[in-house]
């Protein structure tokens, strides 16, 4: 004769199993979005960038200052439209006495 209650239910057999069977292994499906480890180095990037197109026109701006009040003549700067037709048109400068 058993002593004491029962430690477990009897199961059926085969129960179990559906359980276990609608479980995934390995990593999941679809996009993940991974925040990047440095967040701050890329913000330091991205003024960094900005700071140097900064520089750079203010640069280009005191050249050409600099150009026109050399000339005895007004100095004109001419750019090219910038368009899907000329790329490489829009960086070249142009300089007319």
């Amino acid at each position: 004769m058993a002593q004491g209650s029962q430690k477990f239910k009897a199961q059926r057999p085969g129960a179990s199993k559906k359980n276990h069977q609608n479980k995934q292994k390995g990593p999941k499906k679809g996009g993940r979005i991974i925040a990047p480890k440095k967040a701050q180095v890329v913000q330091q990037q991205k003024l960094k960038k900005g700071l140097e197109v900064a520089i750079r026109n203010k640069i280009e701006k005191e050249v050409t200052q600099k150009a026109a009040l050399s000339l005895h003549k007004p100095l004109n700067l001419v750019k090219a439209p910038e368009g899907k037709d000329n790329p490489g048109a829009a960086h070249s400068g142009n300089v007319s006495k």
